[in-house]
């Protein structure tokens, strides 16, 4: 009896003691084979010690730059493992890496600036420095994958104190010029590749319907067929290069229907419009705002950015109609959807079911932008049980891979020091000048302008006559804008003094106080407008002329025979109340670092060519 029980128990032992065996022995197995899941959420990809021939893979056919894109992508997909293949679907924001390590530990595909996202040294030289640390630890693991790095060169690379800040899109909408706004994307591009960065999350092709949304500016205005024009010449300006591979990588977005959500209906609290609904019905969606998708794919879009809007309900970035079944198959888009920052998160209060429903409507790489951790887990037990298909993870990574080749970070070298001369070059500034005079638009003009440069006085006044901060709106230097002089460039009031005759005298007051003269001056040049906002904050249900803007315009009419009010905003205001007393109004949108632009027609010296690309009723 007690020699049958202690049997029994040794069998017992035994047959446990060899499950565990086994189990160690899958688990070996799992973590080293390129085409299984590993189960544990912690750091796994491999990491090399510098020059350990025995760890990196090298002289394989996907490193081999004279092989076919799809060649190269096809051997690296087959040589990963599933931790490897997770890892490059993750975007995430720099300053969420509080371990460099991380990079390589977990194989991460992207990394981002969002908005004022500079490093402690915010200068081109610590762009560069900062970016290409990040990239060296790309190259510690076994299969050196580099990394993209992505950052929104809205107007040029204006998170750098010095770069060229050209008009934002809505001004460059005014000038329905297509050879010009492809030469500012090219100058763009040209500047952010000097600081090893090879993605740009632009040109936005939303269709602004409604100016009281606060991305009004980021678009190139309200008809479509001047949105698809101009944003498929970015796109090609951003592109173009001599190499065999892009200088920038263009991102086209927010994927759809981004200027057509309904006032009230943002799931932010703080905002309006921005994370709205939109309730168009599909024939209007696909004639208004997928055309100029349409015809960024057909010029090579390789990225598109789906957007945080929802479409009758549901959230554009858990919609497989839009995503899949429209973009990727009817259009026959071959390169990667990402999503915006945070979008994928909102889709439901559960992070898991969020990803997993992203992931399978069409979501090829997540902006995490955050929790990258928690993101590659989540993946993994989606993996598992069976709620994304290995096929889905192999597309979307296939996807990424083809861009990251066609880009040519497997292939160009580091960006140097060197290149850095580009940014914020005189040529730049140049271009950016003549960008800013095409955009100007003449909304009235009683026999004014242009002034004669013999105009024995001109008085200057308005918030935004000495203020680049103003010129330049959202989007520079930090993400909802700066106020003041403290970047390089020419102010408007500047402009005006280098541009008017010698016997002119131009005099200036912030508030348009000139009590102490004598005799009217021929000219008053007011030039007011919007403080800097980004995004939702901007959403606004009257964009007008603040109190003390109009202030200074009834201070300065006082003291002037005629009077000229230029406006510095990202939309049209409401001034319908105040026009008909006004002799001359240009709407200047927001020009830039470059505010000689403005004089130069204000004198003559050119002529007034843009027209509007909203409307903007007097």
């Amino acid at each position: 009896m007690n020699f049958r029980f202690n049997s029994s128990k040794i069998i017992k032992f035994l047959a446990i003691f060899l499950l565990l065996v086994a189990a160690v022995l899958v688990y070996d197995y799992f973590k080293s084979s390129p085409s299984t899941l590993l189960p544990s959420p912690d750091k796994y990809v491999k990491v090399c010690e510098e020059n350990d021939n025995q760890c990196h893979e090298i002289n394989l056919p996907y490193q081999n730059s004279a092989l076919s894109t799809e060649a190269r992508v096809n051997d690296l997909l087959k040589r990963m493992t599933i931790s490897e293949k997770i890892g490059q679907m993750v975007l995430v924001e720099k300053n969420s890496i509080h371990d460099l390590n991380d990079i390589a530990e977990y194989g991460l595909g992207a990394l981002l600036s969002g908005g004022g996202g500079h490093p402690a040294d915010n200068t081109p030289a610590g762009w560069l420095k900062m970016v290409n640390n990040f990239q060296s630890y790309s190259q510690k693991t076994r299969l050196k994958i580099p990394l993209l790095y992505g950052i929104d060169a809205n107007h040029g690379h204006g998170n750098i104190p010095g770069a060229t800040i050209f008009p934002h899109f809505i001004g460059l909408g005014a000038s329905h010029d297509s050879d010009l706004v492809r030469e500012v994307a090219k100058a763009t591009a040209e500047e952010v590749a000097a600081t090893g960065i090879y993605w740009n999350f632009s040109p936005d092709l939303d269709v602004a319907k409604d100016i009281r949304w606060g991305k009004t500016y980021e678009t190139f205005g309200s008809d479509t067929a001047n949105v698809a024009k101009l944003g498929l010449a970015y796109l090609e300006g951003t592109q173009d290069s001599a190499n065999n591979y892009y200088t920038v990588l263009a991102n086209p977005k927010h994927f759809i229907g981004g200027g057509a959500m309904e006032y009230g209906t943002a799931r932010n609290k703080n905002f309006k419009i921005e994370e709205g609904n939109i309730t168009l019905d599909e024939k209007t969606l696909r004639q208004v705002h997928l055309v100029p998708f349409q015809k960024a794919i057909t010029g090579g879009a390789q990225v598109i950015m789906v957007g945080t809007a929802s479409w009758n309900g549901d959230l554009n970035s858990a919609n497989y109609h839009l995503l899949t079944e429209i973009l990727k198959n009817e259009l026959g888009f071959s390169g990667f959807i990402v999503s915006d920052w945070y979008g994928v998160y909102e889709i439901e209060s559960s992070k898991y079911n969020s990803i997993v429903r992203a992931v399978n409507a069409g979501v090829d790489m997540v902006m995490t932008p955050f929790e990258y951790k928690d993101f590659i887990s989540n993946i993994q037990k989606a993996l598992a049980n069976g709620d994304i298909t290995m096929n889905r993870l192999d597309d979307a990574v296939k996807r990424i891979l083809t861009v990251k080749f066609k880009t040519g970070v497997f292939d160009r070298l580091l960006a140097t020091p060197e290149g850095l001369s580009v940014i914020g070059s005189d040529q730049h500034r140049k271009l950016a000048r003549e960008a800013v005079r095409e955009s100007q638009v003449l909304l009235k003009n009683n026999d004014t302008l242009p002034i004669s440069k013999n105009t024995p006085k001109i008085l200057v006044a308005g918030s935004a006559a000495d203020n680049l901060g103003r010129q330049s709106g959202g989007w520079t230097v930090e993400w909802q804008g700066i106020d003041g002089n403290w970047i390089p460039g020419t102010t408007i009031l500047q402009g005006i003094k280098q541009l008017a005759g010698k016997n002119s005298k131009i005099e200036y007051d912030l508030n348009g106080n000139f009590t102490g003269q004598k005799v009217l001056a021929e000219v008053g040049i007011a030039i007011v407008g919007e403080k800097p906002y980004a995004e939702g904050w901007g959403d606004k249900v009257n964009p007008s002329l603040s109190a003390e803007d109009l202030t200074t315009i009834s201070n300065l009419k006082k003291a002037s025979k005629k009077i000229i009010v230029i406006i510095v905003s990202g939309r049209p205001l409401d001034i319908k109340e105040y026009a008909k007393d006004w002799d001359a109004i240009i709407a200047a949108w927001l020009p830039g670092s470059e505010g000689q632009g403005i004089a130069d027609v204000l004198f003559g010296n050119y002529a007034f060519t843009g027209t509007l690309p909203v409307e903007w009723d007097l």
